[in-house]
């Protein structure tokens, strides 16, 4: 790890923190390499079940990629499969909740957009500024846009580059709650604790779920739900979960 990035995990819950305050929590390749680390950790960790993102201080989740670290790249092509921390956290098998502390542009936004899950502080400012540089986002900015906001709300963003506020956000769908800089952690640990309380093999299938909800045919995307649903009940949590119902007690889930 590196102190750039703070990775902590207490009662199943996992927090990944951007430590570059002083630079609105840009990131570096270091930082990416770490985060690799994290969540590759979370994935094979029983004692994760849910991921908590954030920023540290309040100004800023994150601005995305530090500009300065960007010219290092060799070549385009060694840009292009430069270790992507958008990359990182999609591939966490975990459910993730975003805590969207300020600024979350370009690669920050993308990293958001990774999560699950999106709650925001009302001084949160979103937007995809790379146009205004020359180039357009890499980390996932027109998928992840256009699935949450829609075309055309992602096209303003994306062809002007200009911020839009936290309300706008969560009218918009990128956010789902928004709430002061002082409630926003409490609230999104709030929610993690609820899902790392929650069957883990369910709650790992339910998200590969609502992928495939949005990524395949309504037809396959229904049949691919029924294979896992079948996967999950044949689990020991799932025999638990109706042992538990049945003789009115809390069920002890144990991801087997």
């Amino acid at each position: 790890m590196t102190d750039t990035l703070i990775f902590d995990v207490r009662d199943h819950v996992a927090t990944i923190t951007f430590n570059r305050p002083e630079k609105l929590n840009a990131l570096t390749p270091e930082m990416a390499a770490a985060l690799i680390d994290a969540v590759s950790e979370c994935n094979d960790s029983d004692a994760v079940r849910c991921v908590v993102v954030t920023g540290a201080g309040e100004k800023a989740f994150s601005v995305g990629s530090d500009i300065s670290t960007l010219d290092s790249y060799a070549t385009p092509w060694d840009f292009r499969n430069r270790d992507d921390y958008c990359d990182a956290l999609r591939a966490c098998r975990k459910p993730v909740v975003a805590a969207i502390n300020g600024y979350a542009l370009g690669g920050g936004l993308e990293s958001a957009m990774a999560a699950d899950i999106r709650i925001a502080s009302d001084n949160a400012r979103f937007a995809a500024p790379e146009i205004k540089l020359g180039w357009i986002g890499g980390g996932g900015m027109a998928a992840g846009l256009s699935y949450c906001a829609g075309s055309s709300n992602a096209a303003m963003m994306v062809l002007t580059g200009d911020m839009i506020d936290a309300e706008l956000a969560r009218n918009w769908g990128i956010v789902s709650e928004v709430h002061t800089p002082s409630a926003l952690m409490p609230r999104a640990m709030e929610v993690a604790a609820t899902i790392a309380s929650r069957a883990p093999i369910a709650a790992e299938t339910a998200k590969l779920n609502l992928r495939a909800a949005h990524t395949m045919p309504w037809d396959k995307a229904i049949e691919y739900e029924r294979d896992l649903q079948a996967i999950c009940f044949a689990t020991q949590d799932a025999a638990e979960g109706r042992a538990a119902f049945a003789e009115r007690r809390d069920a002890r889930f144990r991801r087997r």
